[in-house]
């Protein structure tokens, strides 16, 4: 829907009936001048028609004045400013929100910095039923607690940062792998839009919810027939199938040449503009919800591909646990916005077409990356 409609027609009527009344007397358009004196009449013109004229004119500037008067009402409401994204999630209702469950919740915690503050990641699995034998992999990792003593060994300016065994590729050096890790086929990059396990979770009548409240502007999206957002995450979709995207903060699995798929051991996060070609090529299996400055902000790697070639350069990994492993005053609480209430429709329309006040010209338009599930933290 355009920003302003029905109000040029307002202004199209106001400038009609001002042109008619000046075309009487250019003083229609100074009202103090008409209390104190009136238009004289001019010669050749009778009483009765000087009288006619001076009455019409009379009801045209009090016609102009009234839609004036609506059109100043129109400018006082069309004045309040537009929420921003931010205010439409702040304004959200308290059952809006969805708790993260515990045993979704990686914390990775990383060494101090230099100047010894702490560095915590929190990762938030993907939900069923995508990348799930990836996402068990990684369930098993962190019960074995075999990311403890790994580290940070690549990062590449806007693109991704990378952990795991930096020794990894050395038989010699790497680090074992724990007992009964699946072996992941490619095909579960991408889901059948007729898997049991898809109609299982209605996505159909999500993204269907979805679109009701959203825009009528489509997403556009070069990547995919159709984008959207299922249970609070970024979806793409063809005739075929569906499949989770490389948005900022996404976690995916890095593997080497094809038909290898990863294990789940070697992670990644993106820290750059989204790198949506490596969609269906890698298996996503989470985000970054807390910390990932903890990540974006450490030096680049000299070495290709961002990795570091001098081992004093990685960052050290002190521990990886599911927050259900940790205590209750340890564990961290995240919820987020619901993506098939109405205040996620709201607060995407507002990403899409942002009309607060520092915008000129809404968009019109937004990649499905443009619009990030908010995630917010919960006191304890």
């Amino acid at each position: 829907m355009a920003e302003r409609e029905g109000f040029e027609p307002s202004i199209r009527f106001c400038r009609i009936l001002t042109f008619q009344a000046s075309a009487f007397d250019h003083s229609a358009t100074a009202p103090h001048a008409l209390v104190k004196a009136g238009p004289s009449r001019s010669p050749g013109v009778s009483q009765a028609g000087w009288a006619w004229q001076t009455g019409a004119m009379k009801q045209l500037l009090f016609a102009a004045t009234a839609a004036l008067a609506l059109l100043s009402a129109v400018h006082a409401q069309d004045a309040e400013p537009a929420l921003s994204p931010g205010q439409v999630v702040d304004a959200a209702k308290a059952e809006e929100w969805t708790a993260i469950a515990p045993a979704d919740l990686l914390v990775m915690d990383l060494a101090p910095d230099t100047a010894g503050k702490a560095r915590r990641v929190v990762i938030q699995l993907m939900p069923e039923p995508f990348s799930q034998g990836w996402i068990g992999n990684i369930r098993k990792l962190a019960a074995a607690h075999w990311w403890d003593g790994t580290s940070v060994y690549r990062v590449q300016d806007n693109y991704v940062a990378q952990w795991g065994d930096a020794d990894g590729d050395d038989p010699a050096k790497a680090k074992p792998l724990p007992e009964g890790l699946a072996t992941v086929p490619e095909s579960d990059y991408a889901l059948s839009r007729d898997d049991k396990r898809i109609k299982s979770k209605d996505y159909a009548s999500a993204i269907a919810k979805f679109w009701r409240w959203h825009t009528p502007n489509p997403l556009r999206d070069a990547y995919a027939g159709g984008q959207g957002h299922w249970a609070g995450w970024p979806l793409a979709n063809d005739s075929k199938s569906i499949w989770p995207v490389h948005c900022y903060a996404m976690v995916g699995v890095a593997r080497d040449m094809s038909p290898n798929t990863g294990s789940g051991s070697e992670l990644y996060t993106v820290i750059g503009h989204a790198p949506r070609h490596l969609d269906r090529n890698i298996a996503l299996v989470g985000r970054v919800i807390s910390g990932i400055e903890n990540l974006s902000s450490l030096p680049r790697g000299p070495a290709p591909l961002g990795v570091y070639d001098d081992a004093a350069q990685r960052v050290p990994i002190v521990s990886v646990r599911l927050a259900s492993e940790l205590s209750e005053a340890e564990r961290p609480r995240f919820e987020y916005l619901s993506s098939d209430s109405e205040s996620f429709a709201r607060y995407a329309e507002a990403r899409v077409n942002r009309r607060d006040p520092f915008f000129i010209r809404p968009a019109g338009g937004a990649d499905i990356c443009n619009i990030p599930v908010p995630i917010r933290a919960v006191k304890k």
